[in-house]
């Protein structure tokens, strides 16, 4: 079903359900205008009986309890002796670890917390900053032929590919100058994402063994990141293409990177020919309790959200809609890819930002509705405070860490539509103030 103008279409009835027996039914390709908008249908729909719900009984799962090690080599010694006993190549283990030590500014930087959550607006300046943006179109310039390669290969936006170069490596100048086995060794013996950091360095240990990392080119990201597009290692085992043909797939090889930056988007469920967001506006009698969630194209259009430039979608693509700033910001539509960019970095923020500068290095404008600077975050302790009370009032934020996820914002969204304001989740100094007191 395709809709011109985006999705200003009702959301037609699909499915017809029998009692008895599975059915299936064909929509005709013939037109159906509704308004100014010609849909056409040509989609077969499958119904299947509803099955009889199975009653299982509920088993409380069984934690295991975390290995304590009384220093760094236990920890080295018993790695050690799990990866031999597993397979693992013993020479390239020991010598794996033989370069690491502990790290304790890894540790810190892995528990640490910021003191204020940041604006969404500050994350997207420094992802459009004037700097990245002009080297980008440069470094977007210099390897255009390769990208639309990729691009005809996989499907993802050569825009998009080049963005995340960008953001991840300030397009290969700034790769990581920390030690990746100590990174990872010290997050492994430090406990708190011990599964994590072991299967990292095993990772590692099969790619130092077959030749695409060498053994003097180990620097990268605190956090076990590597090459120009900042892979872990166990991501670049599943992900990792030879993009230039040498026989090799290495992270540090822009070729390579990039290539693999495209498979694993590609991979990872990207939709050919979909930005990863639209640009929208909405009624002055819009519901806002349906932000933050999905719906099919043409229901956001039966309900007046309407995108502000001319686009085709299909109309039963599911599409979420989302107010990073609040009713006071920019509205945006935000399609499936926009949620294949967060296999990177599990942050909408992050989303956003290489969203907007893919658009930048393609010589499109950025958001048109200007953000609403004048609004000031919370402090981690305010959020925590925050989450107790909205806890304690009914609206169960599933916690009280002091950062702002979606829980949080779902809960102070159904606090804010009990409360008499607009509830667009946004949580500010002063959308919050007549709930938390500090």
């Amino acid at each position: 079903m395709i809709l011109k103008k985006q999705y200003i279409a009702l959301f037609p009835a699909l499915v017809m359900v029998g009692c008895t027996s599975q059915q299936a039914m064909q929509k005709t390709n013939k037109p159906v205008r509704q308004g100014n908008v010609q849909i056409t249908q040509n989609q077969t729909i499958k119904v299947k009986p509803t099955p009889k719900p199975v009653v299982k009984p509920v088993v409380k799962p069984q934690t295991t309890p975390k290995p304590s090690y009384g220093s760094f080599s236990d920890w080295k010694s018993d790695f050690s002796t799990r990866a031999m006993s597993s397979g693992y190549d013993a020479q390239t283990i020991r010598r794996l670890l033989d370069s690491a030590y502990l790290n304790q500014q890894v540790i810190s930087l892995d528990s640490g917390q910021p003191e204020f959550s940041k604006m969404p607006w500050e994350y997207v300046d420094s992802a459009v900053s004037d700097g990245r943006v002009s080297t980008g179109k440069r470094k977007f310039s210099e390897q255009r032929s390769f990208l639309s390669q990729l691009e005809s290969q996989y499907g993802v936006n050569a825009e998009i590919i080049a963005a995340i170069w960008g953001m991840e490596s300030s397009y290969g100048a700034v790769t990581g100058n920390s030690n990746i086995p100590s990174s990872l060794a010290s997050l492994a013996y430090d406990g708190r994402r011990q599964k994590f950091a072991e299967t990292q360095l095993l990772s590692l240990a099969t790619l130092l063994q077959r030749g695409d990392v060498s053994w003097s080119q180990l620097d990268g990201s605190w956090a076990g990141g590597m090459g120009q597009t900042q892979f872990i290692p166990d991501t670049w085992l599943q992900h990792g293409v030879d993009g230039d043909g040498n026989g090799h797939r290495n992270p540090w090889s822009t070729s390579d990177a990039l290539a693999s930056t495209a498979n694993y988007l590609s991979n990872s469920g990207w939709v050919r020919g979909l930005a990863p967001f639209y640009e929208a506006t909405v009624p002055t009698s819009f519901d806002y309790s349906a932000v933050g969630t999905k719906q099919p194209a043409a229901r956001w259009a039966a309900m007046g959200v309407d995108t502000i430039a001319d686009v085709y979608l299909d109309a039963n693509t599911e599409m979420e809609l989302w107010l990073p700033a609040g009713k006071d910001g920019p509205v945006l539509l935000l399609s499936p890819n926009f949620d294949v960019i967060k296999v990177y970095n599990n942050s909408s923020s992050y989303a956003l930002g290489v969203s907007l500068l893919g658009k930048a290095l393609a010589g499109q404008g950025g958001l048109q509705k200007s953000w609403p600077r004048y609004e000031r975050p919370l402090s981690t302790n305010q959020v925590r405070n925050l989450q107790q009370r909205l806890t304690n009032s009914g609206y169960d934020t599933k916690g009280a860490d002091g950062i702002v996820g979606t829980n949080t914002r779902k809960a102070f969204q159904r606090w804010q539509a009990d409360n008499g304001q607009t509830p667009d989740g946004f949580i500010t100094q002063r959308s919050a103030s007549s709930l938390a007191s500090w």
